[in-house]
């Protein structure tokens, strides 16, 4: 293994002090995190740091972090990435080194923390040289080393299939952070997740078996969920329709009802004046005044009433372009009154088949019936208005006509 120091007399410190600091304290079971993993971390940190080109004192930094950031496994693995920071610390003041360097260096180790979640440029730098083994062909030693590691410190022991599963889901959870280290490691990375799914497919032929059942399950179960679903769906849209349909039939009754009923008032009370108090205009024609006010007051509730509930006359007929186009609305009567048959009953498949026309249909007779509504009771509320300050303005009339 090349390692170029770039004649820093602080990196070639920190080299020699860290390899004599493994070697005497270092517990050989560890087999993974030992002085070949820093030497191939300081590797990779140099490789990365010269594609992104950093400055030298970039590079010192990153290098400085590499050579310490495990350091603390002479105390075991817990928290470690603390206990490299104060070996670093004591090693770089001792050697003066500026404390706002030195802070640099610490934040660069804790980063290596798992789950790694770097901030800035020289963390994502040392955080990929540390799993920079991922993508190269030292991976298999590498791997076998971390297995053997784990069993001597802890005792753990896993069978091939576990520990296969094991390493695929850390490797396809892990992602480089820089694109350099992308671009160098990635591709190989790749190649050994490929291996792996291999070795796993080996070791368990079944589970490719199970997960396709399970994933036809799921897709069953999705279909059948999609299609209750869709039937939720159907019944509650068409729920909402009728409701709103029957809704704005009772709106529009009631609406006819309260124009019929100023309709019969005022035509009784016009013919009760017509017969009665015109025929003495001549004799008492102080009366005429009030008289003209409340016919005025009753023909105009007339008309208004009359207004709003006179039917309007459509064309009557969509063309078959209409229909494809989905322009034309065949769920009211003035609209295909005068369509043949034939076309009338084409229009109709044509909306039966096609949702998305037959709800669109719906939704545009619902509004021109809101529009009709709306103008009904614009006509009924002027008719009422008028009725109301109208008459109490004729009885103020004949009463001052009375009075004089």
């Amino acid at each position: 293994m090349s390692i170029q120091i770039y004649s820093n007399p602080t990196l070639e410190a920190a080299s020699d002090y860290v390899r004599n600091f493994l070697e005497e304290k270092l517990p050989e079971s560890y087999v993974f995190h030992n002085l070949t993993h820093t030497e191939n971390v300081v590797e990779s940190a140099q490789e990365i740091g010269h594609d992104i080109s950093l400055t030298e004192e970039q590079l010192e930094t990153v290098l400085l972090a590499a050579w310490f950031h495990d350091v603390g496994y002479v105390e075991g693995p817990q928290n470690h990435e603390e206990r490299s920071c104060k070996v670093a610390r004591a090693f770089l003041e001792d050697r003066d080194f500026p404390e706002e360097k030195i802070k640099e260096v610490e934040a660069c180790i804790l980063a290596t923390r798992f789950p790694q979640n770097p901030e800035g440029l020289l963390e994502q730098v040392i955080c990929d040289s540390d799993l920079s083994h991922l993508g190269k062909f030292v991976y298999w030693d590498r791997c076998g080393r971390i297995r053997q590691e784990m069993l001597l410190t802890n005792s753990r022991v896993m069978s091939d299939q576990e520990w296969v599963e094991f390493e695929l889901n850390f490797m396809q959870q892990h992602d480089y952070h820089t694109e350099i280290a992308k671009g160098l490691y990635g591709g190989q990375k790749a190649k050994h997740i490929k291996q792996l799914k291999k070795q796993r497919k080996r070791l368990d032929p079944e589970r490719a078996k199970r997960k396709k059942r399970k994933k036809r399950s799921k897709k069953k179960n999705d279909n059948e969920d999609l299609e209750l679903k869709q039937i939720r769906l159907g019944r509650g849209v068409e729920t909402m329709y009728r409701v709103t349909y029957r809704t704005h039939v009772n709106l529009s009754s009631i609406a006819d009802n309260k124009a019929n009923i100023m309709l019969s008032i005022n035509a009784i009370i016009i013919s009760i004046v017509v017969s009665t108090l015109v025929p003495g205009f001549g004799t008492n024609p102080k009366l005429i005044i009030p008289t003209v006010i409340l016919l005025a007051v009753c023909l105009t509730a007339v008309v208004y009433a009359t207004l709003s509930t006179r039917p309007k006359v459509t064309e009557g007929k969509f063309s078959r372009e209409d229909i494809e186009q989905k322009r034309s609305n065949l769920l009211f009567f003035g609209n295909y009154y005068n369509m043949d048959l034939e076309d009338f009953h084409w229009g109709m498949m044509e909306m039966i088949k096609d949702n998305d026309f037959l709800y669109s249909s719906m939704t545009r007779d619902l509004y021109f019936l809101g529009k009709v509504l709306a103008k009904k009771y614009r006509f009924l509320s002027i008719c009422y208005t008028i009725f109301m300050y109208g008459l109490i303005g004729a009885v103020v009339a004949f009463a001052i006509a009375f009075a004089i």
